[in-house]
């Protein structure tokens, strides 16, 4: 089991089948990218000196872009909340205490939310920041030039991630246009395609059917 800096992908039965499911349900980019989360994370705690458990953590951090999978192609929700969806259907099923399973389902559905995982329970924090860090930098010079070697050496970077990343969400998202109001998400289809048109939350206010 690779460890790095002290932090490893649990050894348990539970996160040995997280990992098989993964694996089997997302693309080679999407599965590193979530496991470099989890490091991310993990090592971000550390830093912190946060208690956090670091099997749930590495459940919410392999889950929490499963949403754009093929899976997903008809849903209308957030990717955020089938992912979340998924991994609590998942923990249930092996009998993880409920407590543990919100924690994780929450994790998933704010990753893309900032400024509110940071005041809730580390995991949740973690998975934000660690996904952060993987896909836009954020925190990058709180990690060594070693710990950030040491982790793509592990689970490497695609060649084009950047824009293998902007695909993938716009792939997972593009047939739910609508569920990206209100986040920044709306961003990759705008990036993606010039014929989209964002919300504006002004406009529904000012053309809602209230006289005042």
């Amino acid at each position: 089991m690779t460890e790095i800096f002290g932090i490893k992908i649990p050894d348990s039965k539970l996160a040995g089948e997280v990992t098989q499911f993964i694996r089997d349900t997302e693309s080679d980019l999407l599965f590193f990218h979530s496991t470099r989360v989890f490091f991310w994370g993990a090592l971000m705690g550390k830093q912190k000196n946060l208690k956090f458990d670091i099997e749930l953590l590495y459940v919410a951090a392999m889950f929490h872009d499963i949403g754009l999978t093929e899976g997903y192609r008809d849903s209308e929700l957030r990717f955020e909340v089938d992912g979340a969806n998924a991994a609590r259907n998942f923990l249930r099923a092996h009998a993880i205490p409920e407590l543990d399973v919100e924690k994780v389902w929450t994790a998933i559905a704010l990753h893309t939310t900032p400024g509110i995982p940071e005041h809730m329970h580390p995991e949740i924090f973690l998975v934000q920041a660690g996904a952060g860090m993987d896909v836009a930098g954020r925190g990058y010079d709180s990690f060594s030039d070693h710990q950030r070697q040491a982790i793509v050496s592990a689970y490497p970077r695609a060649a084009d991630f950047k824009n293998g990343i902007i695909n993938a969400f716009h792939d997972g998202m593009k047939h739910r246009p609508h569920t990206t109001f209100g986040t920044f998400n709306d961003d990759i289809l705008a990036f993606k395609d010039p014929t989209f048109h964002r919300a504006d939350l002004c406009s529904i206010i000012l053309h809602s059917p209230w006289d005042q």
